[in-house]
This record gives C-alpha cells, sequence and structure tokens, in this order.
C-alpha cells in the first residue's frame, strides 16, 4: 500500500488552545493571542444547561472575525451520539471554521459519519476533520481510524490526545514524566504519520506550574508531536518555544540542504557534511524544518 508522509500542506500547529465558546471574554480575547490555533470548544467546557448559549455566542463571534489574521479555527463539537452534537453541527455550518474537531472517536465510523454529513450539507471544500484519541476503543482503533480518514476525501488531518478522559477510563496514572503513557502517546503518533496526519499532545492541566509544562512539551516534541493542547494563554509561549524551530535547528537545516544543492553533490544519495554521512532523507526533513521555520517568520509578520 502506498502511503504519503503528509497528504496536506505543512501547517504549523505549535500551540493548540482550548477556548470555551460560552465564554464571550475569552472569545474576544482570543484574536489577539499568540497561539498558532484556536479550539473554540462547545463539549468539556461547557454545562449541558449552557450548550445553546454556547452555540448561540461561537456563531457570533464568528459573524464578526476577521479571517484574515494567523490563526487557524477549530470548532469543538459533542459527539453525535448525545442531544447536542447535531446542533454543534448545524452552528458548524454557521461559522465555517477551518477544521471541526469531534469529541471521544472510538471507531472509524465516528469519522465517516461527520464526514458523509459534511458533505450532504454541500461542504466539500471543508472544514477538515480533527479526532480526539481519548478512550480505549480509540487507542485500539487508531490505525483504522487513521486510514480512513486518509483515504474518504483525506478530510482527517489531526490527532489530539486527549488524557485526562483516558486517564479516567483506564485508571492510569497522573505521574510527572506520563511514564505509563509514553507507550500509548508513542502509539498515537505512530498511527498518525502513517496516514499522513498531524498530531497535537495533551494539555498540560497546571498551567501555573511553567516548568512541568516546558519539560512535558520538550518531551512531546521529542515523541515527534507537532505541538501541545493548552489551556491558558500563559502556556502559549512555552509551547511555540518548544514546538518551535531553534536558530541551531535552522542553521544545520541550511547546511543540509546546501550541501545536497552543491554542484559537486549532484545525484548523490549521500554526502559528507562535517565529519558525518547525510543522506538524501536528512535532506527532506532539512526541507521541512526551514518550511516551518519560514511559516514561523510569516506568522510573526502577521500577528
Amino acid at each position: 500500500m502506498n502511503r504519503t508522509p503528509h497528504h496536506h500542506p505543512l501547517a504549523l500547529r505549535r500551540s493548540v488552545l482550548s477556548v470555551p465558546a460560552i465564554n464571550t471574554r475569552a472569545l474576544a480575547k482570543s484574536a489577539t493571542l499568540d497561539c498558532d490555533t484556536i479550539i473554540f470548544d462547545l463539549e468539556d467546557s461547557v454545562l449541558p444547561e449552557k450548550k445553546a448559549e454556547a452555540r448561540a455566542a461561537l456563531v457570533a463571534h464568528f459573524q464578526g472575525l476577521d479571517r484574515s489574521g494567523a490563526h487557524e479555527y477549530v470548532i469543538r463539537i459533542n459527539p453525535l451520539d448525545g442531544p447536542d452534537g447535531a446542533l454543534d453541527l448545524e452552528a458548524v455550518l454557521d461559522c465555517m471554521p477551518d477544521a471541526l474537531l469531534l469529541s471521544k472517536v472510538s471507531a472509524p465510523q465516528d469519522v465517516l459519519t461527520v464526514a458523509d454529513w459534511l458533505s450532504e450539507a454541500g461542504a466539500d471544500e471543508g472544514p477538515r476533520l480533527w479526532a480526539m484519541v481519548e478512550t480505549a476503543a480509540g487507542l485500539l482503533n487508531l490505525a483504522e481510524i487513521a486510514e480512513t480518514g486518509r483515504t474518504h476525501g483525506g478530510r482527517l488531518d489531526c490527532f489530539v490526545v486527549g488524557l485526562n478522559d483516558l486517564r479516567k477510563e483506564t485508571g492510569i496514572a497522573d505521574i510527572p514524566g506520563r511514564p505509563f503513557l509514553v507507550p500509548l502517546l508513542l502509539q498515537v503518533v505512530v498511527a498518525a504519520r502513517a496516514s499522513g496526519l498531524d498530531v497535537i499532545d495533551a494539555v498540560f492541566n497546571d498551567f501555573s506550574d511553567t516548568d512541568g509544562l516546558e519539560a512535558e512539551s520538550r518531551q512531546g516534541r521529542q515523541m515527534g508531536f507537532d505541538g501541545k493542547m493548552l489551556i491558558h494563554p500563559a502556556q502559549i509561549a512555552i509551547a511555540n518555544e518548544a514546538f518551535g524551530v531553534t536558530e541551531a535547528e535552522a542553521a544545520e537545516a541550511l547546511a543540509i540542504v546546501a550541501a545536497f544543492d552543491a554542484p559537486e553533490n549532484a545525484g548523490k544519495a549521500v554526502v559528507e557534511l562535517a565529519g558525518r554521512m547525510v543522506e538524501k532523507l536528512h535532506a527532506e526533513q532539512a526541507g521541512r524544518v526551514l518550511a516551518k521555520a519560514d511559516l514561523i517568520n510569516e506568522r510573526k509578520k502577521k500577528a
């Protein structure tokens, strides 16, 4: 089976901030924040009796939203098997965000149902779909969910890990360093990459613990995540740095690309650089690093 590492353009998703749709002050402030992506949440952060009010507030917010900025906009809806999921989808059509985040995805059909609904509603060009990985069944079905999203119109774009719900369901302890969760987190990364999806690490609940967030963000970057889901604006700068591109990384990437572009290395699959052998795959990785650095610079200009 032919798979490509990435089936969509490179996106900047270092910092993915969740904003309760019921909080009108937070909605208004979100446009001024330096996060890459904003998730407007209609699910966990909104009480059942406030769901309708939150939908109305979100639709009103999108009506006045300046879409020319650098933010990517995502709406997290309630599960479709509950009383609010279908109503949330109707609100999504009024807002037309960049992506729609599906809660508690446990099987491929959870993605297919929404993808088909959007197509039938005439939204073939958007929004894309993101999937929360926060159930034991979802973990067991990761590969099938990812592959279904890749092949069914290519609408599925990203996995987001939800450890709070996963810990609750499995009983896995919440321990600094996430020692018992690392194997599961790596499963999500591998499944995402196998089908060309981006993948976002889970929230760090104690937004006052900057050292803890820095450590967990570094860990997430090392495991291969593209960014981190956040619950407070104070966490944005830390995530942007952890999942960004350092000057040293950019310099190394430039050197690798330049080495393969040198006339004397034309047609070579392996070249020598600073005493080590560098393969063509490293040049491809370097190209993505530089493309990410360009996106970061472009975002700074728009901020």
